[in-house]
């Protein structure tokens, strides 16, 4: 099953002491604890061991916010997005249960209070996939003042994986497909009806990962419709709901998206 990660920016009622951690963090945790720093596009990224082996990883990251202003037509982040790394699991939890006692425990975080986002994560075997993931959430809340739930988690599901697999390669494309085979379409209405990250399990990511991918890779009328939805919640204007508004302009687009992923094939 795959695991459900966890955006931090959603408990920030309860994470009274972000602040605190957020200065904590900047002062370097402990006395000579970063031990290499870079620069890659908006993100400052700080670890406790050498970059070296990420260079290629932090090239990704500063595109990922190219391939969000081209695909979603949003501004680029104006401020910086630090992003703190731990050589490994026991360093990082101590941290997390240290500066953020009262979140759940999670792999990777990304947590925003007043001021940029941070992005926490420690060295593991998922290490590339989590930062694209919670470095979407960063690049995404750094220019809109909200983003509904599914679609928050959609797109980091859709921009978590290498830039070549996004399209082809996702490991959702084969059941999707197969949903698809049988006229099934995932319900886009009971994605919006997601309030809590909670609610979210396997099947949820899976079905906002799908919406995403047709509005992005399906009829030039959906991406364009999904682009005016986020300039609204951009100029905070109420944009209702994206299904109301995909059906309106494109009717059918249920099946529309059956037809979509019945035509697409893993490369």
């Amino acid at each position: 099953m795959r695991p459900v990660r966890f955006s931090a920016r959603r408990w920030l009622a309860v994470a009274a002491v972000a602040g605190l951690a957020l200065a904590y963090c900047r002062s370097g945790y402990a006395a000579g604890a970063w031990a290499d720093q870079r620069v890659a596009g908006p993100f400052v990224c700080r670890a406790d061991f050498p970059l070296d082996e990420l260079q290629k990883l932090l090239g990704e990251l500063a595109q990922l916010q190219e391939d969000l202003v081209q695909s979603l037509d949003v501004p680029a982040a104006d401020e910086w997005i630090e992003i703190y790394l731990f050589h490994d699991q026991a360093t990082y939890r101590t941290y997390l249960k240290r500066q953020f006692p009262e979140l759940p425990y999670r792999r990777a975080l990304y947590v925003k209070r007043n001021g940029p986002g941070i992005v926490l994560a420690y060295r593991s075997n998922e290490l590339d996939v989590d930062l694209r993931h919670e470095c979407t959430h960063a690049l995404l809340h750094a220019v809109l003042p909200m983003v509904p739930l599914w679609l928050d988690e959609g797109l980091a599901e859709y921009f978590e994986v290498a830039p070549s697999r996004r399209a082809f390669g996702n490991e959702y494309l084969p059941g999707i497909r197969w949903k698809a085979r049988l006229g099934m379409a995932p319900q886009l209405g009971k994605l919006e009806n997601k309030g809590a990250v909670e609610q979210m399990g396997s099947a949820e990511y899976r079905d906002a990962w799908a919406w995403v991918h047709f509005m992005l890779n399906g009829p030039a009328e959906v991406n364009d419709e999904l682009q005016r939805f986020l300039a609204d919640i951009r100029a905070h204007t109420p944009p209702g709901l994206l299904s109301q508004r995909l059906e309106h302009r494109l009717p059918g687009s249920k099946q529309l998206l059956v037809t979509h992923f019945r035509n697409t094939s893993a490369e």
